[in-house]
């Protein structure tokens, strides 16, 4: 009995330790699951609010001396931009127009003006009071200018059941949402209201005490669940609703169960018997709940294609059909935001090219057509237009060309050919290619290169181009001139090349996006440029950063081995 005992011990205390290690990275995922959600909701919410602040209709209710014939407007807006809540204010803050609550028509909106740059503040939590009552929303703000005069384009989507539905839950694990007042009261499910609130009130009251995570057990026996509680913070720093992930513990109570009922039954059989059957038990127990936590650890790490090959039956069996389920759709949505993404790729390259190309497009249909009417009803005038019209449309192919090729060379970019280069002759070459072109633009150049600079591997033609874009760059930032700075450094191990301008400058969002391919600041170009630069950089083991500030200039920085 004593052997049996002891058996049935260390079952037991295995099997609960790789259950608690299962539990732990199941709830791991369920969080890192629900912030990514989060995260992408937010996203959609601050570009949904961006185009609306943008639109048409925006810019013409900022002009607007009256904002009554606009009343309407925001629920036409919310509903084609797949938003639950939208208003449109007025710089003062008065509501011009309310999705949720039209009858809030003039109310102020002090909140909104008290703030500062909204365009960095992202998404953000937000009480909204609602006809029906209060709600929790992932809202955003915009600021639409028309002019001197503004308004802002405030809203965003409920957290509410629909939002918890699109959770992906394991089996045994459950998700619920606390909102507004945070009482048990308000704990709201995927299928609505739940029935067990009020034993969770005391550990809603820790997480409004301390603000931060806790996890508890709550309840005992089959019945227990561990829940794990997330604080979710306002934009001013108040707590504003909590998240709950609920993991059942009935099958780990089954399981001690189970195996303490077959120790007696075992120990009445005899030692030996006992002996034999408590090593069948331990392997048909234990093993394929380590291979749960091994496949959890992989899923965990990243491996979201990870599953569980188990013959087992039972409690085990469905909890290890449950997480291979869950994997599976795991890797499902992975798939499909994958594919959206690609898509969004394709639709951004469309758009640019259908910008680029439009532009000389249109010069050659009217060249074209004003030669058929001077050979229709001017002939003795047509040698003349055909010259004037032919040099345009050589001019067009020609920029058409130029389009194509950078398109091209960019599709194309050779690897480079290392050898030994020189960089501050190349910078005393390139500066000296430019220097009609910078005096004519009213620009100071001026050089500060490092004596006995060590020479660098590099393709010289590659970053002879670099150098070439960085300073046609700097000088389309300073159209009514300026101060072009280049300076060259040694540093452990290579050289660095700073290119800085005394420009316009840019905002940090423009510096995060800058090397994105086909983005651009300017109006015109392929937004392929600072694409290829970095792209060369990268091939030489490089490293690029840019520095800037809106007004105050911008500076690249390239780190190239010796």
């Amino acid at each position: 009995m004593a052997s049996v005992g002891l058996v049935g011990w260390m079952v037991s205390s295995t099997t609960r330790a790789a259950f608690e290690r299962v539990e732990s990275q199941r709830v791991e995922a369920l969080v890192a699951q629900f912030r990514r959600e989060f995260q992408r909701r937010g996203d959609e919410v601050v570009r949904a609010i961006a185009g609306i602040a943008n639109s048409e209709t925006a810019t013409r209710v900022a002009l607007s001396a009256d904002p009554a014939p606009y009343y309407n407007e925001a629920a036409a807006l919310a509903a084609a931009n797949g938003l639950d809540l939208l208003e449109l204010v007025s710089a003062d803050g008065a509501i011009i127009s309310s999705a949720e609550w039209p009858a809030r028509f003039g109310y102020k909106e002090a909140w909104l003006a008290g703030t500062g740059d909204w365009r960095s503040r992202g998404a953000f939590l937000r009480r909204e009071e609602l006809p029906d009552g209060a709600t929790l929303s992932l809202a955003a703000v915009a600021e639409a200018h028309a002019g001197d005069r503004k308004i802002f384009a405030t809203g965003g989507q409920r957290l509410d059941r629909e939002f918890l539905s699109s959770l992906v839950l394991p089996e045994g694990m459950r998700v619920l949402l606390g909102r507004v007042a945070i009482g048990p009261e308000d704990l709201i499910g995927p299928s609505g209201p739940i029935a067990d609130a009020a034993s969770l009130s005391p550990l809603i009251g820790e997480v409004r005490s301390q603000r931060r995570e806790i996890t508890r057990t709550i309840g005992s026996g089959k019945s227990a669940e561990i829940f794990h509680a997330l604080p979710l913070i306002g934009s001013d720093q108040e707590l504003l609703g909590v998240l709950l992930i609920g993991s059942s513990r009935r099958v780990l109570v089954e399981m001690e169960t189970s195996l303490r009922n077959t120790g007696i039954v075992l120990a009445a059989l005899g030692i030996l018997v006992g002996i034999a059957l408590s090593w069948w038990a331990s392997a048909r127990v234990t093993s394929p709940v380590q291979a749960l936590a091994r496949s959890a650890e992989k899923v965990a790490a990243g491996n979201w294609e990870a599953t569980v090959e188990t013959s087992a039956t039972g409690e085990i069996g469905q909890l290890a059909r449950a997480f291979n389920r869950m994997t599976q759709e795991l890797v499902a949505q992975r798939e499909r935001l994958l594919q959206a993404e690609r898509v969004a790729a394709w639709r951004e390259l469309a758009r640019r090219l259908a910008h680029e190309l439009k532009n000389p497009l249109f010069p050659l249909q009217i060249t074209v057509e004003n030669m058929q009417r001077a050979r229709d009803r001017a002939p003795e005038q047509f040698d003349e237009v055909f010259r004037e019209g032919t040099g345009t449309l050589l001019a067009e192919l020609t920029k058409l060309k130029q389009i194509i090729g950078r398109f091209s060379d960019f599709a194309k970019m050779p690897r480079p050919h290392l050898q030994p280069v020189d960089l501050n002759a190349l910078v005393s070459e390139t500066m000296s290619f430019f220097a009609p072109q910078l005096e004519r633009a009213g620009i100071a150049a001026h050089n500060e290169l490092a004596a006995q600079l060590p020479r660098v591997s590099a393709d010289a033609e590659q970053v002879a181009g670099v150098l070439r874009n960085l300073v046609l760059n700097a000088i389309d930032a300073m159209p009514q001139g300026g101060r072009l700075m280049i300076r060259t450094t040694a540093t452990d191990g290579g050289v660095r090349l700073e290119v800085g301008d005394t420009g316009q400058g840019l905002t940090p969002e423009e510096c995060e996006r800058l090397f994105t391919p086909y983005y651009t600041t300017k109006t015109h170009g392929t937004g392929l440029g600072l694409a290829i630069v970095q792209s060369v950089v990268s091939d030489h083991n490089g490293r690029i950063s840019v520095e800037s500030q809106p007004g105050q200039g911008t500076t690249f920085r390239i780190e190239l081995n010796v």
